[in-house]
């Protein structure tokens, strides 16, 4: 059984955690670098990786946590009560930040990313109490087959079997009778967090609790890294293929291929980061790259907390306006980003500058509360 925290789990959160907050927050939309920007549909880019990332961290956190627990005697029922729980409490976060600026119940969006979140965790927390982990293989497995047989072939009425294009697909169709009015703005006929594409999303999460529970089977640290590294390749050759040979890899389908690809991803960046921070037998090089990390542990503390107040305070930016002297009215946070606009570095470097004071403020946060030691659990 492993004891005490993974200082490579919290450094990962914190990085993945630190990087949402910077791709979610460009001072121009329409100006952004490639990687910093999802992929308009098909295919990938880094952006693509964080949302997998942290549903991966949750699942390695969820398997340590309830491993503990169990073998302290706590009830599964009691476990799973809790996790219920934990879910619903982020839900209900999730959407009241959707209900920020418009109050308006009538055009609410109900999906969301915290919802999503909150869905996995849910549909997961059994899984992870109940069942050893053949039997979580053995759900990963159904749920990608069933949701790839939906997809590809299901007729969706007036469409067809197999349609992957935006809105046309079988989850697309559920998400508009079922919550037709409260879906993502952009769209209004699909949405990247429906309801359908949460199946394969629960994979994702569920491998990071297969992960957590190799994690705690005791074998040497070295060992572990070394098949977490061998088995991220894998995954990402076989997401490769499935790219071209089943379903592209598509964030908003949340594909079969993007599951196994970005969970490859997961376990090379978990891997990486739990050689040089937990399993380097040097001692002082562990030292070293944990100071180097600190950052990202700091972040990693508070990351949800730090993900919803982000979420918040850019809301907030948008929402507040300022007048001007012509009289007009101009949003707080265009107010802010105008002198960096101006800089002669180009539109695309000003963007990005905005994004990263914006993350500066957020560690500044995150700082503050873990020298305050307060750290908020969900």
């Amino acid at each position: 059984m492993l004891h005490g925290r993974l200082i490579s789990l919290d450094a990962f959160r914190g990085f993945t955690i630190a990087a949402m907050v910077l791709v979610n927050n460009p001072g121009d939309w329409n100006h952004l670098y490639g990687p910093l920007a999802h992929a308009p549909w098909n295919g990938w880019t880094f952006t693509d990786l964080i949302f997998p990332f942290f549903l991966f961290i949750a699942g390695v956190s969820m398997a340590l946590s309830l491993g503990r627990q169990l073998d302290a005697g706590a009830p599964k029922g009691a476990l799973v009560a809790k996790l219920a729980q934990r879910a619903l409490l982020i839900f209900l976060i999730g959407l009241a930040l959707n209900f920020i600026p418009a109050f308006n119940l009538d055009t609410l969006r109900i999906p969301g990313v915290l919802q999503r979140i909150a869905l996995c965790t849910l549909l997961a927390a059994p899984i992870a109490v109940y069942l050893g982990w053949r039997g979580q293989l053995a759900t990963v497995a159904a749920l990608l087959a069933a949701y790839t047989g939906l997809v590809l072939l299901f007729p969706v009425p007036g469409i067809g079997a197999g349609v992957l294009e935006p809105g046309m697909d079988f989850g697309a169709w559920i998400d508009r009778m079922v919550l037709d009015g409260h879906m993502w703005a952009r769209s209004k006929t699909w949405d990247p967090e429906g309801l359908v594409s949460t199946l394969p999303a629960v994979c994702s999460m569920l491998a990071g609790v297969l992960t957590g529970r190799w994690l705690a089977t005791g074998k040497p640290r070295q060992v572990q890294t070394l098949w977490m590294l061998a088995a991220g390749a894998v995954f990402i050759i076989a997401g490769m293929f499935l790219d071209t040979a089943l379903m592209p890899v598509n964030k908003s389908l949340w594909s079969t291929s993007y599951v196994v690809l970005t969970t490859g991803y997961a376990l090379l960046a978990f891997g990486g980061a739990y050689w040089l921070l937990d399993a380097q037998p040097s001692l002082m090089l562990r030292e070293r790259t944990r100071l180097l990390a600190r950052p990202f542990l700091i972040y990693g503390m508070n990351a949800l907390f730090i993900f919803a107040f982000s979420g918040l305070a850019a809301k907030m930016l948008g929402f507040i306006k300022l007048q001007q002297d012509d009289g007009s009215e101009l949003a707080l946070g265009r107010v802010l980003y105008a002198p960096l606009r101006d800089l002669p570095v180009g539109a695309v470097n000003s963007s990005l500058l905005y994004a990263i004071l914006f993350n500066a403020v957020m560690f500044a946060v995150a700082w503050a509360m873990w020298r305050k030691k307060w750290f908020v659990k969900v």
